[in-house]
């Protein structure tokens, strides 16, 4: 057999039932393989960025290793970005890139380049076979690093001639990998920790929904009376948001994450990152006295960058239904009365927070342009019962989670890594994903600028997204940020905000939807969304909405 059968058969072997990527002469070898996998389907892009984007989503929507084929140097720098943004979203990604004969290695080859070098920055391993009886073993060893946990994106270099060499080493498979179970001896711990404080919260990552823990943490904060807070940047629906108990995201700076902790004497981390700021302070996260929990599945994550008084790894579920029975079991009927006035104090909490936003979307229901809070109250509405929000919108992103509710994994799925234009992009690969359920994508119009392209993909294959562009004309979050950043700098300004409009010419969403295939529509008064909504919705293919939503005031 040959190098590019073994890379095949490595595929299948380790359970892809999806290849993104954008075509190129050193892809031939895998290209023209295809025909004789119809198993292994190929999803067009026209640019690698958004390859990788779909095939970081579809790997998030599944659970299962994704793959993006890229081309050669120039296509691997196109999809940097997106692989940065797999990378901090932890999925489980094979990226590969053609790359030219070997033969021609000091002859300077049209395109050529180290891509091994330019892909380890943003990957967990980076790789090229030397002979086709490396494929084999090279694609094992990719497919268990990309799982192991945390997971993430690894790269591999196919040149074209080690494809067509002649191999008697076939594909071969470790199987599934699965983390430990958290130790009797921790979990102890963790339960006595529990039960001795007196105001406990939850901070969550995505890795608990990832795997399929959203119950055991319900059952936890519960359990525990706690509130529930997420990370700042989510991949996943990291606890139902509508639950009494949960209180939104935290803030981006350690200062304003302490003012937020700071009820709290015990602060239970569980499966991410924490924390991502965006500006400096000189504290800690961690408000002073409490004590700090984190519970991850794996040791990476551990005190990565936070003292705690206590680490435990772990497959997360588990760990977490053990803590909950624990704690059950231990506490005594003071703790017991003490964990239900928490809870009754977080839902009074709750309905006040909800009798407020009815306030402000009462207020703003007839303003001009249309408020993006009004917006996001009739997209919820007239969206698909099931619909699967794919969201960046950006400075929108709070109503968004506000007002689509998210009940349980696959509701809802968000870029990592602070990168833009992963939205458009990663609404391909989670409706092939879930084909049985329609994706409502929300994008600003600065983030799907990034990745336009995607909306070809959607129409070449017949991909039923709705896409919804926020259209403020402008970088909103930007000008919040040099507000923000003049402030902490005691910068004292009346000048404006600089290249941060897009105006001059305004950007026609629907003309360049159209030009790729797919039908659209710009929504200029609140009151035309839902018969927008109703014409996306009898459409059998992909629809683009544009709202002219207000800017920054």
């Amino acid at each position: 057999m040959r190098g590019g059968q073994v890379f095949m058969e490595s595929l299948l072997l380790h359970g892809v039932d999806a290849i993104f990527g954008n075509p190129g002469t050193t892809e031939n070898p895998l290209l023209d393989r295809l025909i004789d996998y119809p198993q292994l389907p190929y999803y067009v892009a026209l640019h690698e960025g958004v390859a990788v984007g779909a095939a970081s989503f579809h790997a998030q929507a599944t659970g299962r290793t994704a793959v993006a084929n890229l081309h050669v140097a120039p296509g691997l720098g196109n999809a940097i970005g997106m692989m940065y943004g797999a990378l901090k979203a932890a999925s489980p990604l094979i990226v590969t890139a053609g790359q030219q004969d070997t033969r021609m290695r000091f002859h300077n080859p049209l395109l050529s380049h180290d891509l091994v070098a330019m892909a380890e920055p943003v990957t967990k391993f980076s790789a090229e076979p030397k002979s086709a009886d490396e494929m084999g073993p090279l694609l094992n060893r990719a497919f268990k690093i990309a799982n192991e946990p945390p997971c993430g994106p690894v790269f591999i270099a196919l040149p074209v001639d080690v494809m067509e060499q002649e191999t008697e080493i076939g594909a071969s498979s470790t199987g599934p990998i699965q983390p430990g179970i958290a130790s009797a001896e921790a979990i102890g711990q963790a339960t006595a920790m529990l039960l001795e404080s007196r105001n406990p919260c939850l901070v969550v990552g995505d890795d608990a929904s990832r795997q399929g823990g959203l119950d055991a943490l319900v059952s936890l904060a519960e359990t525990t009376g706690a509130t529930v807070y997420h990370q700042g940047l989510r991949a996943h629906v990291c606890f139902p948001n509508r639950h009494p108990n949960y209180r939104g995201r935290t803030p981006f700076e350690a200062a304003a994450v302490s003012k937020l902790l700071s009820p709290h004497d015990l602060v239970l981390l569980i499966g991410g990152n924490f924390f991502e700021d965006v500006w400096y302070d000189a504290t800690s996260h961690i408000p002073e006295g409490a004590r700090v929990i984190q519970l991850e599945n794996s040791q990476h994550r551990l005190a990565l960058s936070l003292p705690l008084d206590l680490g435990v790894t772990g497959e997360l579920t588990h760990a977490l239904q053990n803590l909950t029975d624990a704690v059950r079991e231990g506490a005594e009927q003071a703790y017991r009365t003490a964990a239900e006035e928490r809870n009754a104090a977080l839902k009074e909490g709750y309905e006040a927070r909800q009798s407020a936003a009815q306030q402000t979307l009462e207020k703003l229901h007839a303003a001009t342009p249309i408020a993006p809070v009004r917006a996001l109250h009739e997209l919820s509405r007239t969206a698909p019962d099931d619909a699967i929000i794919v969201d960046e919108s950006i400075t929108a992103s709070l109503e968004v989670a506000h007002h689509f509710e998210e009940k349980q994994k696959g509701d809802y799925y968000g870029g990592r890594g602070g990168g833009i234009g992963q939205g458009i992009a990663g609404a391909i690969g989670v409706q092939v994903a879930h084909p049985d359920r329609r994706v409502v994508a929300i994008s600003g119009d600065g983030s799907a600028m990034y990745s336009i392209q995607a909306l070809w993909s959607a129409a070449h294959h017949a991909l039923p997204i709705i896409f919804v562009i926020l259209s403020n004309r402008e970088y909103r979050v930007l000008k919040h940020n040099l507000d923000i950043y003049r402030a902490r700098f005691d910068i004292g300004s009346n000048k404006p905000y600089p290249h941060m409009d897009l105006t001059s010419p305004t950007l026609g969403f629907p003309e360049m939807a159209n030009g790729m295939g797919v039908p659209g529509e710009t929504v200029t008064e609140a009151d035309g969304i839902a018969d927008a909504m109703a014409r996306a919705r009898s459409t059998s293919g992909p629809y683009l909405i544009e709202i002219v939503v207000a800017g920054k005031p």
